[in-house]
């Protein structure tokens, strides 16, 4: 279907001749030779592309523009006038028209304006279909970085189906909270959402808890019993952990997502269960496949849409979104005043590792939240953090990490280098390797010394920032510089 143009002009014989050079453009031609009339076409037709005299016998052409946006009717205006009332023009720009034609003008002048008309529309609407994506959160999960920007898209996309989806990330990256977010969005959402921890349960007792059992299947069955796939009829059966499941019970689950039929432990009655399959695990499932754990052909049957979640140091600046929202939650559930974080404590989540990911920051905000007051938290309110892992400083320039003073403990004695985990190296001054374990008096030095390298190389890492070296080493900006201008006695 054609865009529609609508030309409100009162000369029949200009209108004649607009039309005459619209002859050739890809457009549904529209026109009224009155402003209420124009206004009644606009109303009902929508128009893409609007072409309007400013000077009309009945309607002054910005009371339309004013019209157009009262209502938020959706068209391009283009106005036309005459040569001396360019004054006109730019009022009706204000007005909300995007450009202006000065009578007399030729039929290239208007196809030109038309097209660029035409491509700035379809550009905004691209911009603001854009913005939409560009979400902070969705259902309960918090970040607008780019990596969840493509999970919430899979999520959006998949949610509608029946497809089997297979969610891979690291501990505590919020798989769950994907499985919900797949649920609440599908049109089994009046279903329950039946969630079964692979990891969780005894070998022995998977396989109940997966199709149920019957009285007296096993010791302690003593009455019949509904497993998850019963359950979530209707519903959706998330497998957390999925590649814990042991194999043996890998080929029943197989046949079940084949055919939706299963047995319970215990009995020879086959019944069914149209579930939707959902599934996460923190392993490369592809390589326990490899390695002969997990069954190829499960794979294959599981990994229909698969969403990997990244990790909580993959995600930017999503460490303070999220840590914020654990913050002011956990304030309000305790009666604390917390806010927000100071610029310090802001640094080292963001340089931090996350090893644990987003449970772990949760924890360590509810620490601070339980065990301190005010409304900033400061450095001195942190717990101890395991490893800091510096790989981006001021400006985003990419920087060396500082490398531990000593390694894992090597056998038969001494330290490894923490870079290459070799034998142990001596080196000294800024940017270069720390010392290996000292194994000998000679090789002992004052701890002054010591202090004064590491604060050096910090600072050389931070481009000369006090505050930012001090905050990943821990200690006041004050030390900094106490240590740094000591010298011996």
């Amino acid at each position: 279907m054609l865009p529609k143009l609508l030309i409100i002009e009162d000369s029949p014989s200009m209108l004649h001749m607009f039309k005459g050079f619209l002859q050739q453009e890809p457009l549904e031609v529209l026109s009224a030779e009155t402003g209420a009339e124009g206004l009644r076409i606009l109303r009902r037709e929508r128009p893409a592309l609007l072409l309007l005299e400013l000077k009309l016998p009945d309607i002054d052409g910005r009371e339309i523009l004013e019209a157009i946006a009262a209502e938020g009717i959706e068209t391009a205006a283009v106005v036309m006038t005459a040569h001396g009332s360019v004054n006109a023009a730019v009022e009706a720009m204000r007005l909300g028209a995007v450009d202006f034609l000065v009578k007399p003008f030729t039929q290239e002048r208007l196809g030109k304006t038309l097209t660029n008309v035409q491509e700035l529309h379809q550009l905004k609407s691209e911009v603001a279909a854009f913005r939409e994506l560009d979400r902070p959160s969705y259902d309960e999960m918090i970040g607008s970085s780019l990596p969840m920007q493509a999970v919430y898209r899979t999520i959006d996309s998949a949610s509608p189906t029946d497809a089997t989806v297979f969610i891979v990330g690291e501990t505590g990256t919020g798989k769950e909270l994907v499985a919900q977010a797949l649920h609440d969005g599908s049109t089994r959402a009046g279903g329950q959402l039946v969630v079964l921890n692979c990891a969780a349960i005894p070998k022995d007792l998977i396989e109940s808890e997966l199709f149920g059992h019957v009285k007296g299947a096993f010791s302690g069955a003593t009455g019949d019993r509904d497993g998850a796939a019963h359950l979530a009829a209707e519903g959706t059966l998330f497998l957390d952990e999925i590649g814990e499941m042991d194999i043996s019970l890998q080929s029943k689950l197989l046949r079940f997502l084949q055919s939706g039929m299963f047995q319970r432990v215990g009995s020879s009655r086959t019944e069914s269960s149209n579930a939707r399959i959902l599934c996460a695990t923190n392993r490369d499932a592809w390589a326990a496949v490899q390695a002969g754990t997990f069954r190829e052909d499960l794979y294959y049957r599981l990994n229909v849409i698969p969403i990997v979640l990244p990790a909580l140091r993959q995600r930017g600046g999503d460490v303070i979104e999220i840590a914020r929202h654990f913050l002011r939650l956990y304030a309000q559930h305790d009666g604390k005043a917390f806010i927000d974080f100071d610029e310090g404590v802001q640094t080292l989540l963001l340089n931090y590792n996350w090893p644990g990911n987003i449970r772990q920051l949760q924890n360590v905000v509810r620490n601070i939240v339980v065990l301190h007051d005010g409304d900033i938290v400061t450095h001195d309110m942190l717990p101890p953090l395991e490893q800091v892992d510096m790989t981006m400083g001021a400006g985003g320039a990419s920087l060396a990490p500082i490398t531990p003073a000593f390694g894992p403990l090597l056998a038969g004695g001494g330290f490894a280098d923490a870079a290459t985990g070799s034998s142990p190296v001596r080196a000294t001054g800024a940017g270069q390797s720390f010392p290996a374990m000292p194994e000998t008096e000679a090789d002992l030095r004052p701890m002054w010394v010591v202090e004064k390298e590491m604060i050096d190389r910090a600072l050389e890492i931070t481009g000369g920032n006090v505050n930012r070296a001090a905050a990943l080493l821990e200690i006041s900006p004050s030390s900094v510089y106490r240590k740094r201008t000591r010298s011996r006695a």
